[in-house]
């Protein structure tokens, strides 16, 4: 597979930005994603973004911002479930980079989840897997939730309540501070932490609303 959807040296750069060691199979994993996304996304509408620049911001770098902050705020996790998963993020990036953590992707979507089980094979990340679920229908448990773009705070903590682990912790990631969603939150749920996440090479908002249960 040609790999030159991205420019290396940008994603290089961002991840080390990021605070983040890369070897040349993350590279190439980062690259050959960026390709298979851009490729099947022209039969399965997986983002809308279709620029090979902005897919390396907006989505590889954007997701890839997630992982200082899970390896601070779940100090040793070693799960994580990615509820909406979409077309793989961030669940592939955190697989990419943390070749010791079990992901798990889950999406109602079909086409979706199997388009991140196709990438998990093709990159050769054992590590990485996809459902094809409704996530409050599903069973076991994780230490880490995360979630980007899926849905309300409230919604997202609700329907995974059960998915938690005691000590674990619920990850969305944001644009601008969901006032209203925080404000919605029921008392079962505490915010530990707001972080605004500074993406190399993107001008946009973003932020991090860490959870737990109360």
């Amino acid at each position: 597979m040609s790999a030159t959807v991205i420019d290396r040296s940008v994603l290089t750069a961002g991840l080390t930005q990021l605070g983040l060691t890369s070897n040349l199979d993350v590279l190439k994993g980062f690259e050959s994603y960026a390709e298979l996304l851009l490729k099947w996304n022209k039969v399965y509408n997986l983002t809308a973004i279709r620029n090979p620049e902005e897919v390396l911001t907006h989505h590889l770098l954007d997701s890839a911002t997630l992982v200082p902050a899970l390896q601070r705020f779940v100090p040793g996790v070693d799960t994580v479930l990615d509820v909406g998963c979409g077309g793989g993020l961030p669940s592939v990036p955190l697989a990419l980079l943390l070749p010791h953590v079990s992901v798990m992707g889950v999406d109602a979507v079909g086409k979706k989840a199997a388009f991140v089980n196709q990438v998990a094979i093709e990159l050769g990340l054992k590590n990485l897997t996809a459902r094809h679920a409704r996530v409050e229908k599903m069973v076991g448990t994780w230490k880490a939730i995360t979630s980007r773009a899926f849905a309300s705070l409230a919604d997202f903590t609700h329907l995974t309540m059960h998915l938690l682990a005691s000590d674990g912790r619920w990850l969305a990631m944001k644009g601008v501070v969901p006032e209203d969603e925080i404000a919605a939150l029921p008392s079962n749920v505490k915010v530990l932490a707001i972080e605004k996440l500074v993406v190399p090479g993107l001008e946009e908002e973003r932020h991090l609303i860490v959870l737990g249960k109360e």
